[in-house]
Parts: structure tokens; C-alpha cells; sequence
């Protein structure tokens, strides 16, 4: 799917005051979804190839092939927020240093968190909140 044609459906999405679009086109799948009377289009748009909505709508290319994975280290569950009503400690396009926390793995009622083992920036979330995590694992990915 070229970035044309992306910019085209976020157009539509815009124009039609849409709550959610979905398009898939040779195994690239974008979803746009806002909440209903949401006026900010695409808050919440995500490309299920990884690709963050920034580097798609700005036509910047990824290496798909030079992307570092942050696997589970045991096993637990996973926490993406310090806290049941907390923000998640990251989403898909954060930008992250060295050191910063991604999660929570509780095991045995500890709590573990996991950290960047490197700058970069979040393009996956392998997991949903509250998923049992397995050894080895992969969590996030990042370019």
C-alpha cells in the first residue's frame, strides 16, 4: 500500500467524519478509529505492519529487517501502565532512551520492569494488557 493511497483514506476518513476505516491491501492493514465526536482525525491510527501513523503519513521508509525485539525475560503478566487507570508506559511511535521502562511483568507478586535495552522508537506492541507473557517472548519491537 503506497503512502498515496494511505493519505487518501485518512482523507476520506476526515472527510466522512468516520469513527473507524479499515483497508488491507497486499497483507498491509491500516485501521484509523477515534471516538465518536472526536475532531482530531486518525488519534488513534495504527498500521498493523509495525510502521508508526508518523512514518507512514510521512512517506519516511523503515527497515523492517533492522528491528531490534525486547523479549520477555520469565514468565508473568504483562502490565503496559504503572497502574490499572495509569497511561501506558509507552505506545507505538514513543521514542525511547536507553533505560526506560516499557512494562511490568508480574511474577510470584513481583514486580519486574522491563526496560530498553536501546535508544529508538516503539513500532510494535506484541501483547495486550494483562496477557499472560511467556519466556522469551517478544513484547515491543523497535527501529
Amino acid at each position: 500500500m503506497t503512502t498515496d493511497k494511505i493519505k487518501n483514506l485518512a482523507e476520506i476518513f476526515y472527510a466522512h467524519n468516520l469513527t473507524k476505516l479499515e483497508a488491507q491491501e497486499n497483507g498491509v492493514k491500516i485501521i484509523l478509529e477515534r471516538a465518536p465526536g472526536d475532531g482530531a482525525p486518525g488519534v488513534n491510527a495504527r498500521a498493523e505492519t509495525g510502521v508508526s501513523p508518523e512514518a507512514l503519513f510521512n512517506g519516511a521508509a523503515m527497515d523492517f529487517n533492522n528491528l531490534t525485539e525486547i523479549k520477555s525475560p520469565i514468565v508473568g503478566v504483562f502490565y503496559a501502565a504503572p497502574s490499572p487507570d495509569g497511561q501506558p508506559f509507552v505506545c507505538i511511535g514513543d521514542k525511547v532512551k536507553k533505560g526506560d521502562v516499557l512494562c511490568i511483568i508480574e511474577a510470584m507478586k513481583l514486580l519486574n520492569e522491563i526496560t530498553a535495552d536501546a535508544d529508538g522508537e516503539i513500532v510494535d506492541i506484541c501483547i495486550k494488557n494483562g496477557d499472560i507473557a511467556e519466556y522469551g517472548q517478544t513484547l515491543f519491537k523497535m527501529a
